[in-house]
């Protein structure tokens, strides 16, 4: 009888048959040849996102439990960005930013399940890239899926989020095919609930035995692999591995040159490390208290330190996955002509009694994400220390493949890659504004602007009084030392500066 095996197991196996060993490499080198030769040679783009991903924990930055061998082992022919800022605390910011060059109060993706502008439809790295490339999509974040979508005119390839799960008990999701944002709503709102009871109480308890039955069986079959649960959100059940196959089929086997963006869950919470990732830190190492500011919560911090030990494991599983598809896609060859981005959207902290990045803050476990680019052909490492920002991303992009960059762009080319390149001194910054109004001037809002290493925190619209923070991160990384005080010249300026720049963007809402 023939044995049927999966697309999984098959790619394993495939580099272990001769005839693929001896004719891939020649009919590889025959196809990449007559693309190059088509599109004079323009970079393959690769973007790897992490979402929730914060750089303060990250050993190749310095975090001093070893969560990430294989970033350090890629980074040894990388460039790495050591400043480098999101565009807001969680998914819709933070990726929109990325996409569109842009800041939140531009770009307005600033709720839970928010959409960008109807402009930026024809304004992001999709749409701006040449017709030449072939375009490629794929998340398991629905928040992302719902930006892809306003996108999708642009895209060659757009990956179903449910393609690559096991389970995605997305029932509003069918209901509301082609508008992700209502069926994220009705999923998240009307069916589970969350701070609230779900609006659609009957609706919920059948959506919820459906999910259990749906799941029982995978749950129990990978309960030794995964003794924490199956990665999953939202009721979305997934294996990270299934996701890496499959981006690696994809790069192996799409037309060039390609732009393949490539958004994956972990370290997400929940945090479910496979099971070799399990309890391998047992360092015992405590983390220092800090003081408890303005948006502080109430999570012991003995519960705090546990969470952070978890994250930490699942980041441990995410790199030992990422080196895994690294060291795939080099052996076969297919990388000399792609430059990988590895980022995230934003981070996640476990300090002030806050767990998570669902907060009115903006301290640096959530603002601080990894950004490493592998060049086309780079042998070895730069490290670059200027502040820069996820808006900058598109800008360079455009600056790789030759493409002019439109002035509505607030980022500007990273360093190293030519170009007008920005003053090492010039102000970034990030947004939250999710109690605010989409369409309205920001008046209730967390706005972040950095100098260098001079990071200045204005909360308002909370309480009567607006709330600071400034910190020197040169000096004082972990954010202990509020100086907004004691240093009133710096601060006034700076104070001014952030005040002027929102009081601008704030000016066409002001007018309507």
């Amino acid at each position: 009888s023939v044995t049927n095996i999966d697309r999984r197991t098959f790619l394993k196996l495939l580099p272990t048959v001769p005839f693929y060993k001896v004719a891939w490499p020649a009919v590889q080198t025959a196809v990449q040849a007559k693309n190059q030769a088509q599109n004079g040679d323009m970079p393959n783009i690769l973007f790897l996102v992490f979402d929730t991903l914060s750089a303060q924990h990250i050993s190749l930055y310095g975090y001093n439990r070893e969560t990430t061998p294989n970033f350090a082992r890629f980074a040894e022919k990388a460039t790495v960005f050591h400043k480098h800022v999101a565009g807001g605390n969680f998914t819709s910011p933070g990726t929109a930013t990325l996409m569109t060059g842009t800041y939140a109060w531009t770009h307005r993706a600033i709720h839970l399940h928010s959409l960008v502008l109807e402009e930026f439809v024809q304004k992001n790295m999709f749409s701006l890239m040449p017709d030449s490339y072939h375009k490629v999509a794929y998340t398991h974040n629905l928040l992302v899926k719902s930006l892809l979508h306003q996108f999708r005119g642009d895209l060659d390839v757009f990956k179903r989020t449910r393609e690559l799960c096991l389970a995605d008990g997305q029932f509003a999701d069918r209901l509301f095919f082609e508008d992700y944002t209502t069926a994220f709503w009705a999923e998240t709102t009307a069916l589970q609930g969350g701070a609230t009871p779900p609006s659609a109480l009957f609706l919920s308890l059948l959506d919820r035995f459906a999910r259990f039955t749906n799941s029982r069986d995978f749950r129990n079959e990978l309960a030794k692999e995964y003794p924490r649960g199956v990665p999953n959100l939202h009721s979305l059940f997934f294996l990270l591995e299934d996701a890496i196959d499959w981006i690696e089929e994809q790069v192996v086997t799409m037309p060039q040159p390609f732009l393949g963006y490539f958004h994956l869950l972990p370290p997400h919470e929940p945090y479910t490390a496979r099971a070799d990732f399990v309890d391998i830190f047992t360092d015992g190492w405590q983390p220092v208290e800090k003081p408890k500011l303005f948006g502080a919560q109430f999570m012991p911090q003995a519960a705090l330190n546990r969470e952070r030990r978890m994250y930490d494991e699942y980041i441990a599983f995410m790199d030992a996955e990422f080196g895994r598809l690294m060291d795939n896609l080099e052996q076969q060859g297919v990388l000399d002509n792609t430059a990988i981005v590895v980022t995230s959207d934003h981070g996640e902290i476990f300090e002030r009694g806050i767990r998570g990045h669902i907060t009115l803050t903006m301290y640096e476990g959530m603002t601080h994400i990894p950004l490493i680019i592998r060049k086309p052909g780079q042998q070895s490492r730069e490290d670059v220390f200027q502040r820069t920002t996820a808006a900058d991303i598109l800008p360079t992009l455009l600056q790789m493949t030759g493409q002019p960059i439109p002035d509505w762009v607030e980022g500007a080319v990273l360093p190293t890659f030519g170009g007008a390149e920005a003053a090492s001194d010039r102000l970034v910054y990030s947004v939250e504004a999710k109690s605010n109004p989409k369409s309205a001037a920001l008046n209730e809002a967390t706005v972040v602007v950095y100098q260098d290493d001079i990071k200045l925190t204005r909360y308002f619209g909370y309480t009567d009084e607006d709330k600071y923070e400034m910190y020197n991160l040169k000096d004082d990384p972990e954010e202990l030392n509020n100086i907004y005080e004691s240093e009133k010249g710096l601060a006034n300026d700076l104070t001014t500066a952030l005040k002027d720049k929102i009081l601008a963007e704030n000016a066409p809402y002001r007018r309507q």
